[in-house]
């Protein structure tokens, strides 16, 4: 189908009065629908570990403390004799956003190329590295080159944000070039397996000579360009944990808004779409117009598993609706769509409008899409809302929906919701009837699974960009001032330890085979395990961040301006990577005078 023909079918459908109703059954074996099936146990080969993205481990003796250690004179290098209960440290890029994944001896993460490891690939480019597990040395990498489109859709030295997924001998990644790319495990080692042969012209900078691969590099097995293939229009990066759900991939495009923040390129582009993850053939996408309803972008990854017999993926919108689709598919003037089996709007009806007015995005209180990954358990889905950091802090909501209901169950499908959250871009852990969720503004909550009843809040008094891991009855998170804090999982809330890192930790802790992962934006630390040392206490005790509940309520404008006042100084060490907020508050006015000097 030619591009033309694909957008004339999309905007007659969007045209149609869609009636949304329960979906035929799909027949398929668990075994087919649960994508950790065949893995090492101990593994973490998915961002939230399986497909449901519920961040918790059934691992036992997970650390509790260590240090970090100290850097070598003026140097970005840690010194490794003063590191404590340390494995290995692996030197990153400046900039890593994504969580790494681990399985089969290997780990895959994505930073930038600011530190390079091959003298010929050097620039700005996303970069996806596998270590070896035992030692964190580099197995190989894949240095991607720019898209040039610079903030707009391939923002400067972001690198690679997707959390890596693998399965077998394959990895799977969603590229800043927005493309989902499928990789051979062990690189170039074993030679070119194709069917994509031109790695050395993909690597090689524009105008430049072909790169000829080494067993160091990367071997690419097929890949699908989102932009070419879907007209999508990524918005500052595109970002996504792939889902794999039997013998297809689904993932995130990361549809979005143009430079003014007030015009959608694209809004009969796709948010989601689901490819064979042999052949890298599009299967469906999403035709339930999420895009042209989106605020920023659609960055939130899909979750999945079986509800009622039916094989569905739950995706979080960039509109502010979570949904859940069928992986079974309807065609629409020759476009394959996912089949909608429900809608939830995320945002109580006080965020959209006010006195019959709609309220502006990227306010305190206005509406707000959806960032964080949904969680399925138990046939109920737990999700957050928030915004791009540099929104600030605001408004949050914490739903619980009811997966096993159709139609839109905005008004039905509420088991419960909380208000007290903040803003949250944290995936949600749920673990012996609780859940941990974070939020943006530094505050960890522990509620009822059930019911949605709080136990407590925690202040860690900084901002929160990653989610909770719940491992051995434990709460670990990281915090935008550096700090790993440990808490106590359960009703009663304690904190156990804490840690500097150093830096910034805006990805979320995992586990694997004993060993703890903790990144920073330039430097992954396994920590614990067979190979460690024998651990040292360098916790401190807890500091008055504890928060009454009785006393809690959710932070006002003055208390988040206040919190970004004191946090100036760190975020000019570490500036955060999306400064865009001017531009939501001015682009009216840019996209008007934009306008004059050149129409749309």
């Amino acid at each position: 189908m030619t591009g033309s023909t694909r957008n004339q079918a999309m905007k007659a459908f969007s045209k149609k009065n869609i009636t949304l109703g329960a979906c035929a059954a799909v027949v398929a074996a668990a075994a087919a629908a649960t994508p950790q099936t065949g893995r090492a146990a101990a593994d973490w080969p998915f961002w939230g570990r399986d497909a449901s993205r519920n961040m918790v481990s059934e691992e036992k003796g997970a650390p509790v403390s260590f240090d970090a250690g100290r850097y070598k004179g003026s140097t970005d290098e840690i010194d490794a004799a003063t590191t404590k209960n340390v494995r290995w440290v692996a030197k990153l890029g400046s900039q890593s956003y994504g969580n790494p994944t681990i399985a089969g001896g290997k780990v895959f993460l994505g930073t930038n190329n600011e530190s390079p490891r091959d003298p010929k690939l050097t620039g700005d480019r996303a970069v996806l590295l596998c270590l070896d597990e035992k030692t964190g040395e580099t197995v190989w990498q894949f240095a991607i080159p720019k898209l040039g489109t610079g903030k707009i859709s391939d923002w400067e030295f972001l690198g690679l944000c997707s959390s890596p997924a693998v399965e077998g001998d394959r990895v799977y990644i969603v590229t800043n070039r927005c493309e989902v790319m499928c990789l051979d495990v062990n690189g170039m080692a074993n030679g070119n397996d194709g069917p994509f042969q031109d790695e050395g012209k993909y690597l090689a900078d524009k105008g430049k000579p072909a790169h000829t691969p080494g067993p160091k590099d990367g071997d690419v097995i097929w890949k699908f360009d989102m932009r070419e293939e879907l007209g999508v229009f990524p918005h500052n990066i595109t970002n996504c944990g792939p889902l794999i759900v039997g013998d297809k991939i689904v993932v995130t495009t990361s549809n979005g808004v143009d430079w003014t923040h007030t015009n959608i390129p694209n809004p009969r582009a796709p948010a989601l779409c689901m490819l064979d993850k042999n052949t890298g053939k599009l299967i469906a996408e999403e035709g339930a117009g999420v895009s042209s309803r989106t605020l920023h972008s659609n960055w939130s990854s899909p979750a999945g598993g079986p509800i009622g017999g039916k094989d569905t993926v739950i995706f979080g919108g960039g509109d502010g609706w979570c949904y859940g689709f069928s992986t079974d598919t309807v065609d629409e003037g020759g476009v394959k769509l996912f089949k909608e089996q429900w809608r939830f709007d995320c945002n109580p009806a006080q965020y959209r409008v006010k006195d019959g007015k709609p309220l502006k995005y990227a306010t305190h209180g206005g509406p707000s899409e959806v960032i964080a990954t949904p969680v399925l358990y138990k046939n109920r889905v737990y999700v957050p809302i928030g915004q791009d950091p540099e929104h600030g802090e605001g408004l949050g909501y914490l739903v619980c929906i009811d997966a096993t209901k159709s139609g839109d169950i905005t008004k039905t499908g509420t088991i419960w919701s909380y208000d007290k959250i903040a803003r949250s871009l944290s995936t949600p852990s749920i673990s012996d009837g609780l859940i941990y969720v974070a939020d943006y503004s530094g505050f960890v909550h522990c509620l009822d699974a059930e019911t949605g009843k709080p136990y407590w809040v925690f202040d860690t008094k900084s901002h929160i960009w990653g989610s909770t891991l719940v491992v051995d009855g434990k709460v670990y998170i990281g915090t935008e001032d550096g700090d790993l804090i440990v808490l106590e999982a359960g009703k009663t809330l304690k904190e156990v330890a804490r840690a500097d890192m150093r830096a910034p930790v805006y990805s979320s802790p995992v586990v694997a085979n004993g060993t703890l992962y903790v990144g920073t934006p330039t430097h992954l630390y396994a920590i614990g395990g067979a190979a460690a040392g024998v651990a040292t206490a360098s916790a401190t005790a807890a500091d008055g961040t504890t928060v009454a509940l009785e006393d809690y309520e959710a932070p006002s404008p003055a208390e988040c301006a206040r919190r970004e006042r004191e946090r100036d100084a760190w975020r000019k060490r570490y500036p955060p990577p999306f400064p865009c907020r001017a531009n939501h508050e001015d682009g009216e006015r840019r996209r008007a005078a934009a306008g004059k000097a050149s129409p749309l």
